[in-house]
């Protein structure tokens, strides 16, 4: 078919050729599911996929239902992409979940549970107890339990507790009377939330094997404790999932630090969103749990196992079964950026591209630490997204603080979920002497950026570090992402003056090389797609490659459309939600969506233009409304041609990938290749990064 003229093409105002975000979304943690299926991973990998699926539902709860919700509460509904009205797209999300949830129990109980027993990693049932396990249950139970647990019973004097979010609780149904001549039907048991969820047998009751009881199971089999001279004619685990953002009226805050503060702890008591329950509990106590909660039928979820999963995070830690993981590997170190060398000198000759975590993320650290002890360097300025508890990143800034080097840290306070964990490195940097600011009010800063200053001979010389991903060394172990370290004294100017934009006050200055939303990124990527629809109409061949997490701007997406129309070749490799809807005839047919998902979460951005000077950049951000037009980020070009040609071709890789890559379907469905002898992305990187060969 001959290319289309975009301006005489179809319209893109057709809800149609859009999906829907929220339905996006759980595509992508239904792909996570489908991992724990895949026997191409190892057994206990497939268990994490298991439970990172979980933790995903918990958080797509707690935020994208969440605000669904409260958008119908307060009126300001506003349909989608695809047209959908928010109470739409609650009643599918609803048919989804409850469709995947029975799925991911199935898989739990039916697949993964049977193939960890043939391992001698078992999960005994209260009905699989033999007599000497009993006693040590009994024993555990009265020394670590019952000390620490408080039953609430449900009387007009004692309400239905407010109870934490996400936190495990038993619904107990009673007969008789207390001490007192209650006649008490119901009560609560609230499981101690320092107690762990899954206790391992010590190993003279495990019969050479691995075996674990739940803490559910336990506080089952001894809740007649809990009421003295009472019949316990049931207990049933339940828990509740709440809304977890955190709502700070940005206006008239005159400190933001005692602002979130004072949110955090609203988090753990927020609206209810979902109630699960065992699915052997009563109709009459769920429907009271339903009214107790506030929630509908929909919104209630029915369990064939622990409500928790979660937790069970920790038994690959506690078992002693390395060939049911991954196994390890070293990641590159770069000649030049060991810690014998002198990374300065290193970046004065040329620029170093790095893809964590087949290249380690040392050099990085390095980089700030001998920063830290150079008594050239003059100054430090750095943005903190997610750093981590122990981050050996803050700690340096911390010695560079303390050696009189004048460092400024960016601190996003408002980083979903690691809010406190922030308020206490700014804490900590604060006391170090840094100067610690918290970027711009309404704008999340979600840059990543090092600038360090350093005075060689009479001249200031400023390096660069810019990338894809966090300053969380545990965080590379386990993500994609590049890293840029460079000398270039125009990127250096660049990042100066964002620190500058982040920090004081003043006009928005125009910038030599990098790109930076709100300010010039979304515009310049529409400015970069059009320039492949005009050398396509001019005979060239006009291609685009674009890596990223997310893709739902509704511009971004409709000027892809028009240059599909024109018969520009274009690949996105999307891992997660992805609103364009490809192959339509005439509108997205040359637009190919591809979602990578591995060993490793699939986090670098990329954006690849043939017929632009330079080529190839990385980001910060995604292409989504939030990060274009309500973040601080940074899109940087790769300057150095063999280094762009490298991400080129790492870009290709998994276009091509025939293993680990989904595609997705003019029907907004993801079909998984499967192609015997085809490439694994992530498995050639390995080999050809870090050299590792069938991992």
């Amino acid at each position: 078919m001959s290319p289309i003229d975009p301006s005489e093409g179809p319209g893109l105002d057709n809800a149609d050729y859009y999906l829907n975000r929220e339905l996006s979304h759980l595509g992508f943690n239904q792909r996570v599911l489908a991992q724990a299926v895949d026997p191409s991973h190892p057994l206990l990998e497939r268990l994490k996929f298991l439970l990172i699926f979980s933790s995903n539902l918990d958080e797509f709860f707690e935020i994208r239902v969440a605000g669904l919700l409260q958008s119908i509460t307060f009126e300001r509904e506003a349909k989608g992409l695809d047209g959908a009205h928010p109470k739409e797209t609650l009643r599918e999300i609803s048919r989804i979940c409850h469709d995947t949830v029975e799925e991911q129990y199935r898989i739990l109980n039916d697949v993964l549970t049977p193939e960890l027993e043939a391992e001698g990693i078992c999960f005994l049932r209260r009905d699989q107890w033999n007599k000497e396990q009993s006693e040590w249950v009994s024993d555990f139970v009265a020394r670590e339990v019952l000390p620490i647990i408080s039953p609430i019973g449900l009387d007009p004097a004692h309400p239905f507790p407010r109870l934490v979010n996400k936190s495990m609780n038993f619904i107990v149904e009673l007969d008789g009377n207390d001490a007192f001549g209650r006649d008490l039907n119901y009560a609560i048991i609230p499981a101690p939330r320092s107690l762990p969820r899954i206790i391992q047998l010590p190993p003279e009751l495990s019969d050479g094997q691995y075996k674990f009881i739940f803490l559910s199971s336990m506080i089952h089999e001894h809740a007649d404790k809990l009421f003295s001279g009472m019949d316990v004619l049931g207990c049933y685990q339940f828990r509740v999932t709440r809304n977890a953002d955190l709502d700070v009226d940005m206006e008239g805050i005159a400190d933001l630090a005692r602002a979130l503060r004072g949110e955090l702890h609203s988090r753990r008591f927020g609206r209810a969103v979902r109630l699960e329950v065992a699915d052997n509990c009563p109709e009459e106590l769920v429907d009271y749990l339903l009214k107790e909660t506030g929630l509908s039928e929909d919104e209630l979820y029915k369990v064939h196992g622990p409500v928790n999963l979660k937790r069970l995070f920790a038994v690959p830690g506690l078992v002693n079964r390395p060939d049911l993981l991954y196994p390890p590997f070293t990641p590159k170190m770069p000649k030049g950026l060991s810690r014998k060398d002198n990374i300065f000198d290193a970046l004065i000759k040329k620029d170093y591209l790095l893809l964590h975590p087949y290249e380690s993320f040392t050099p990085v650290v390095e980089f700030l630490r001998q920063a830290a002890k150079d008594p050239n360097v003059i100054a430090i300025k750095q943005t903190l997204y997610r750093s981590g508890d122990k981050s050996a990143i803050v700690g340096a800034l911390v010695d560079a603080a303390r050696a009189g080097k004048e460092v400024t840290a960016v601190v996003e306070l408002r980083a979903r979920f690691d809010e406190e964990e922030n308020l206490e490195l700014a804490s900590r940097l604060q006391e170090a002497g840094a100067v610690v600011v918290y970027g711009v009010v309404g704008y999340k800063t979600h840059a990543k950026m090092m600038l360090i200053v350093r005075r060689e001979g009479n001249n200031i010389q400023r390096y660069v570090h810019l990338g894809t991903g966090n300053y969380h060394s545990g965080n590379a172990r386990l993500y994609t992402d590049y890293s840029l370290l460079s000398a270039d004294n125009e990127m250096g100017d660049d990042v100066h003056r964002m620190f500058q934009l982040l920090t004081s006050m003043g006009k928005n200055e125009k910038l030599n090389k990098v790109l930076h939303a709100p300010f010039t990124l979304r515009r310049q990527l529409l400015k970069m797609i059009d320039g492949e629809i005009k050398a396509q109409q001019e005979g060239k061949q006009g291609r685009i490659i674009l890596k990223c997490n997310g893709l739902t701007e509704g511009k971004i997406i409709q000027a892809l459309m028009r240059a599909s129309q024109a018969g520009v070749q274009i690949d996105l490799v999307i891992r997660g939600m992805c609103c364009l809807r490809p192959g339509i005839p005439g509108v997205s047919e040359n637009i190919r969506v591809h979602s990578i998902l591995g060993r490793f979460l699939e986090h670098t951005r990329a954006y690849y233009f043939a017929n632009h000077k330079p080529h190839v950049y990385c980001a910060s951000a995604d292409l989504m409304e939030r990060n274009l037009n309500h973040r601080v980020e940074t899109c940087f070009p790769i300057q150095q041609p063999a280094l762009a040609e490298r991400i080129l071709k790492e870009l290709q890789y998994y276009c091509e990938d025939g293993h680990q890559r989904w595609e997705l379907g003019a029907d907004g469905l993801y079909q998984q290749a499967s192609e015997e002898e085809g490439l694994s992305a992530q498995q050639h990187l390995l080999a050809e990064l870090a050299g590792v060969q069938n991992s």
